[in-house]
């Protein structure tokens, strides 16, 4: 990322001495300043996949990251709140728009991480200088835990759809892999430009906030640009052949997007993001037969065709399925039309001390009410998907992310705390 201050070359910034202050900058030319062109396919800042090096626009009606094109790499934390005292707390949302404007324009903190007082530590922590901005966006929200009574005032203003997800059949979670008052996602092409983003923020945050989880992903197993190749999980097959697709306007609206009326207004335009951490037995599907595995899914391995069908993008006649198949259990068809945006990602985190790996799938999935899309769906799934034997679901959180922030005087969740 590009070395920039906002201070006198000459003069050190006092920011130097009492950390990144949040205060407001001129972002104007950041694009030009990082030597890419913004990349621009809407209003709502999605991205260009061709161009993994390019910045994607952080400003506008709706959070970047949801609708954007699927980025190769994650770091998604979820934070817990630890000051009590609510004027910290804008102050701090503050701080981390004005921190998430500059990285997602490909500038580093502050007055940046070399050249300041020798004495203080710097504003950038310096790991992504020099790095192109490679599509990272940053995309907040807000957990259940937030809004709880005697906390910051907030308990009437909790949206309905903010529910506290239910117990699913099967679910094994870790409370430690779950929940959180804040969270917020960096997608990039550049790993280190993602985990760069996270830690700053972090460090921003130090004795406001404090991660609770964090989660690295690799491989998106989800993709909104349809024309591209349907990404694979790690269980070898094509996942999110059916997605929505990010220039989708009209599905967005309908099952993405919260619409006027659908619960309070500091939430139009915005979304609700579930995040389940799923383990995936790979050992014990790797010594299933290829008809076993094909019949789990309900589609052939190799092309991704559904049962019957010869083409990947075919429609699937869910009839000629099994009953336990996972297409035909998860199809908007089975479900009343109950259609969600995926943005998952594979993962590995070492090993279970039992010799097998801890891998599987990090899913993330938008919609407009989780209640209507998410909590039916799994429970379904959860009841009678033939997957379920090889995987289980061991970390879950759920978020309220507010509308895009719109300009320069704007920061994430101000409309809640107006």
């Amino acid at each position: 990322m590009t070395e920039t201050r906002t201070g006198s070359g000459d003069t050190p910034s006092r920011r130097a001495l009492l950390g990144w202050g949040g205060a407001g900058l001129a972002l104007g030319a950041a694009a030009a300043g990082v030597g890419v062109a913004a990349a621009r396919s809407g209003d709502d800042g999605r991205a260009a996949a061709a161009d993994s090096g390019a910045a994607v626009p952080f400003h506008g009606a709706h959070q970047a990251g949801i609708a954007t094109a699927v980025q190769d790499r994650l770091h998604f934390a979820a934070f817990d709140v630890t000051t009590e005292d609510r004027a910290e707390l804008v102050a701090l949302l503050k701080e981390w728009t004005r921190a998430a404007e500059r990285m997602t324009a490909g500038h580093a903190v502050g007055d940046g991480a070399y050249g300041g007082l020798p004495e203080a530590p710097p504003d950038d922590t310096g790991e992504a200088l020099g790095l192109r901005p490679s599509r990272l966006t940053l995309t907040f929200g807000f957990g259940p835990s937030l809004f709880a009574k005697g906390r910051f005032g907030l308990e009437e203003r909790r949206p309905e759809a903010l529910v506290d997800l239910p117990k699913f059949p099967g679910d094994n979670l870790d409370r430690a892999r779950s929940g959180g008052d804040l969270c917020v996602q960096a997608c990039a092409d550049d790993p280190q430009v993602a985990v760069h983003a996270i830690r700053n923020l972090a460090r921003i945050g130090m004795g406001r906030v404090a991660i609770r989880w964090s989660q690295l992903g690799f491989g998106k197993t989800s993709s909104t640009t349809p024309d591209d190749r349907t990404p694979r999980n790690m269980l070898g097959f094509k996942d999110g052949t059916r997605n929505i697709s990010g220039t989708d306007t009209a599905a967005l609206s309908r099952h993405v997007w919260v619409g006027d009326g659908d619960g309070p207004e500091w939430m139009t335009g915005g979304s609700y993001l579930v995040a389940r951490r799923i383990r995936m037995h790979i050992e014990t599907w790797d010594r299933t037969s290829l008809q076993e595995q094909e019949d789990v899914f309900g589609r052939d391995k190799g092309e991704g065709a559904p049962v019957g069908k010869s083409k990947e993008r075919d429609e699937p006649f869910l009839k000629a399925m099994l009953p336990t198949a996972h297409v035909r259990l998860a199809h908007p068809d089975s479900n009343g039309g109950a259609t969600i945006l995926r943005r998952g990602y594979s993962f590995t985190d070492g090993t279970d001390g039992l010799g097998r790996l801890d891998a599987g799938l990090f899913f993330l999935a938008y919609q407009r009410d989780t209640r209507k899309a998410f909590v039916p769906l799994q429970r379904r799934l959860a009841a009678h998907d033939a997957l379920n034997e090889y995987i289980q679901h061991v970390g879950s959180a759920h978020f309220a992310v507010p509308p895009g922030v719109r300009d320069k005087d704007d920061w994430w969740g101000r409309a809640l705390f107006s």
